[in-house]
């Protein structure tokens, strides 16, 4: 490891080194001192490595779980409303389909009842019109209100009375009322008489109260009628001229014209003996003999009634519009909707306007109910026959009842899947970490105990060397041994190094008689003294063979100076040497302070 010189060795005694006194030991504060051990940074380097991928992998499982979690939630959600919106779709459908066959239906049985009408009077060689009676019309009335679920609808005849005729109508009321109201009375089980009721009627042609018409032309007095109560004005309205009511009239006369029948859109009742108005559309549907019209079958048509007895199940929560395609001016308000909500059996009116929520605009089931297909030049100037559209619409209770716990439930159940994931890779992560930190702890302490033997460019030298094999074998086998993987031998050629030998005279008597522990002691002292010299002056230890120890200046690293620090290093070791068996001469021995040390140095 070392050049000898042809100088030959000098050994002296601390007493024969008095010459070298003039060496101080404070120029040893100018030389040059070695690196201090410093682990291996492999380890932070590692640690650092493992913390960040935690991180990593904890932050990419948290953005996982809630883009997961957020995923499913939201899918779930969607799931819901796609059923919602399936499920109302079907509804929709099947309550527009039914209104539209019941709507048809009872046009086909109103069409059915006038023709009966116009049979009946035919065959019956007592009468004609205007002045005929159909014999339990109450009763066929009511069949006819009874199969659209009707509970309220009014039904009346009302004939074409020409300006000729009319004188003779009032006494045709007089005589033949009695015997329909008679009819009546017993089908409905009205609790009146007869007399009672002729004592309610104006026998002659009237208007609003018990004003005599005036309306030129043929009038359209209504005749019998279903249900026979009392109006609000306490008669029976019969010979009440059906053109005083403005909408009743212009429907007859699109009627009389087509010869088919026509609707209104909406009518304002105020029912006095149910305390409620009813909001209903009135049919006019002519009856017709030998090819002309004499006469008018005028039926009410309660929509409340007729929704509510539509007899679908599921019906909760549900708007209804209906749509007229003709403009209807009431008070100055331009009418054209109607808006009613079902709720199951029960059906409300809402008003005389859209009601429904516009955020379900995209959901809407529209089904065109009424289109009489009239011939628009068959219809009077001015007057309008409206096509009926009917839109339905869900509400927030409906869409509530399709609301589950489900999107909350899976999205926790992912959550807690996360969380136990977490928590079993927390748990890994802990042991793990503990098998790293006991695998470090030796490497550092193998590394400390290579640094103690090499010198510190030795020691990386080495660690370069075992690059070859895998970086752990290089730390836990760094001088290749045990299967390690070795390279070349290391050896440098120094050419400029001095070597100091440090020899106790008279250490092999005294430790003859010494135990085991107190030459120890002894040792361990001295020693641990001269490697601390050797520190501050740049020198290196190279062994210890019993009481003999070993140094070189000027390697591994290249030192100028490395005589005179051998020499500074000789001088503090003998100092100390003295030092120290004075202080061990009471725990050693009295003959401890008689040890000297021989100091050789070779160039």
């Amino acid at each position: 490891m070392s050049k000898s010189s042809s100088q030959p060795s000098d050994w002296s005694t601390n007493e024969s080194n008095n010459g070298m006194s003039h060496l101080d030991s404070s120029d040893a504060a100018d030389s040059p001192r070695p690196v201090e051990y410093v682990a291996p940074d492999v380890a932070n380097r590692e640690q650092k490595a493992v913390t960040y991928l935690k991180f990593l992998v904890f932050f990419v499982l948290l953005v996982a779980v809630s883009g997961a979690a957020a995923a499913t939630y939201i899918l779930m959600e969607d799931e819901e409303q796609g059923d919602f919106e399936d499920s109302f779709a079907g509804l929709g459908s099947e309550i527009a389909t039914i209104t539209k066959q019941k709507v048809d239906q009872l046009f086909s049985a109103v069409d059915a009842y006038s023709l009966f009408i116009a049979s009946e009077a035919k065959s019956d060689s007592n009468s004609s019109w205007p002045f005929v009676h159909v014999s339990q019309f109450s009763s066929k009335s009511d069949k006819i209100a009874a199969l659209f679920g009707f509970d309220r609808s009014v039904m009346a005849i009302a004939p074409l009375v020409q300006e000729e005729e009319k004188e003779r109508w009032t006494s045709f009321v007089s005589e033949t009322a009695p015997a329909w109201y008679q009819e009546s009375i017993d089908n409905e089980g009205i609790n009146a008489t007869v007399e009672e009721y002729m004592n309610l009627t104006i026998p002659f042609l009237h208007t609003y109260g018990t004003e005599p018409s005036t309306i030129p032309g043929p009038a359209l007095p209504i005749w019998q009628r279903y249900p026979l109560e009392p109006g609000n004005d306490g008669t029976l309205t019969i010979s009440f001229d059906f053109r005083a009511a403005s909408e009743v009239g212009d429907l007859f006369k699109i009627s009389n014209s087509t010869h088919r029948p026509s609707i209104g859109f909406t009518s304002i009742s105020d029912f006095k003996n149910v305390g409620e108005q009813i909001v209903d559309s009135q049919i006019v549907q002519p009856i017709i003999e030998k090819g002309k019209v004499v006469g008018m079958l005028w039926l009410r048509l309660p929509w409340r009634e007729f929704f509510q007895d539509l007899n679908i199940d599921g019906i909760f929560g549900t708007i209804v519009v209906l749509r007229s395609s003709c403009v209807i001016v009431r008070d100055d308000d331009s009418i054209r909707t109607l808006s009613y909500t079902i709720e199951g059996s029960r059906a409300e009116f809402l008003g005389e306007f859209d009601e429904h929520d516009h955020k379900y605009d995209d959901q809407v089931v529209s089904e065109v109910v009424v289109d009489l297909k009239l011939d628009p030049e068959q219809i009077p100037e001015g007057l309008c026959v409206p096509t009926l559209t009917l839109e339905l619409y869900p509400t927030d209770e409906l869409a509530a009842t399709f609301e589950t716990s489900k999107p909350a439930l899976y999205t926790t159940v992912v959550v807690a899947i996360f969380v136990f994931t977490s928590l079993v890779f927390l748990l890994y992560d802990y042991y793990v970490g503990r098998r790293q930190r006991k695998f470090m702890e030796r490497i550092v302490r193998q590394d400390q105990i290579v640094s103690n033997v090499f010198p510190t460019a030795i020691r990386d030298r080495l660690y370069e060397s075992g690059q070859k094999g895998s970086q752990d074998d290089a730390l836990l086998d760094p001088l290749g041994g045990g299967g390690g993987t070795a390279g070349s031998p290391l050896a440098d050629l120094f050419p400029e190094t001095t070597i100091v030998f440090a020899d106790i005279a008279g250490f092999t008597a005294w430790s003859s008689a010494r135990e085991p522990a107190q030459v120890f002691i002894l040792l361990e002292t001295i020693y641990g003294a001269f490697d601390k010299h050797a520190y501050r002056h740049s020198v290196f230890k190279v062994e210890t063979v019993g009481d003999c120890y070993v140094a070189v200046a000027g390697l591994p690293e290249p030192d100028k100076e490395h005589a005179a620090n051998v020499c500074k290093f000789a001088r503090d070791c003998i100092s100390t040497m003295k030092e120290i068996t004075l202080k061990l001469e009471v725990s050693l021995g009295p003959d401890t302070s008689d040890l000297d040390l021989r100091v050789g140095i070779h160039r």
